[in-house]
């Protein structure tokens, strides 16, 4: 049989071969592994309707916390509840706290369901997170905010104090009375009244804050100091009777010795004796005093 030699095929030109590559799908991306945690800007996922969450938690209950995975997929799971956990924040906005820090208490409350949360007694996490992050946000009402640390039932009572303000404003059209409150709370006026002066402590004022109309004047000036004369009214009352008991001749010569502040000469000249009589006079007349008033005492 004869041999029949084909032509060869010719080469593809430059065009043909980019065409080619142009027209080929680019290579699929490997998934995201479980574990890893989400690039810089990637949008967070939404929560875990799909079952996502409970997926990623079954894989942290049986993996050590050392483990290099377990960061990643703890941040994973944080991530596609973190809108869940901003939303619960903001319910206590306007009550005199940075959102900001209402926010990281309630991650702190999710990252504690995280650590806590076992799939085996449940299958819901977010009925079990969502009790977590609102008893952290409140925690942080409780030890955080307050300016004198009170035990927990006044902070309780505080807010049912508030409550009941209200309630009652709105129902009677004014302001309600101690003994309207009291009967609200169930309270007597006097626990009431320990009540109002405790939740007094959740707020306190500067010293420096100013005192009255003039900004000049703060409240630290008002504050009282220490008086070293106080230490001589005791004495002084004291003494008092003594003086009225002693001889004229004596009394006057205290008086023109300790309060016309003459010196024994002056004394002697004006009580016709000698300067020797006047201090030996003076001598026992003080000492007469000193010893009375130490024995009263």
């Amino acid at each position: 049989m004869p041999t029949v030699n084909l032509p060869a095929a010719p080469d593809p030109s430059p065009l043909t071969a980019t065409q080619s590559l142009a027209e080929s799908p680019p290579p699929a991306e490997a998934p995201l592994p479980a574990w890893a945690p989400l690039p810089a800007g990637a949008p967070l996922p939404a929560d875990s309707a799909d079952g996502e969450t409970e997926r990623l938690l079954a894989l942290l209950r049986d993996m050590p916390a050392d483990d290099p995975r377990y960061e990643g997929i703890r941040a994973r799971i944080v991530a596609q509840h973190m809108k869940l956990a901003r939303r619960i924040a903001r319910r206590y906005a306007n009550r005199g706290e940075p959102v900001e820090d209402l926010e990281q208490a309630a991650l702190v409350g999710l990252v504690k369901a995280i650590n806590g949360y076992d799939p085996l007694r449940g299958r819901d996490f977010l009925a079990y997170a969502r009790p977590m992050m609102n008893g952290e946000v409140k925690r942080h009402f409780r030890d955080l905010t307050w300016a004198v640390r009170v035990p927990r039932k006044v902070q309780e009572g505080r807010a049912e104090l508030g409550q009941a303000v209200a309630a009652l404003s709105q129902r009677m059209g004014r302001p309600p009375t101690a003994e309207e409150l009291a009967a609200e709370l169930r309270l007597s006026e006097a626990d009431l009244a320990d009540l109002r002066e405790a939740s007094a402590a959740y707020n306190a004022l500067s010293l420096s804050t100013p005192a009255g109309p003039d900004e000049a004047r703060t409240l630290a000036d008002t504050l009282g100091a220490v008086d070293d004369a106080l230490d001589a009214v005791e004495d002084r009352e004291s003494l008092h009777p003594l003086l009225n008991a002693l001889p004229p001749r004596e009394l006057r010569l205290l008086l023109l010795r300790f309060f016309g502040n003459q010196t024994q000469a002056e004394i002697a000249a004006e009580l016709g004796v000698s300067q020797m009589q006047v201090s030996r006079l003076l001598a026992a007349t003080l000492s007469r005093l000193r010893t009375s008033m130490l024995a009263e005492t």
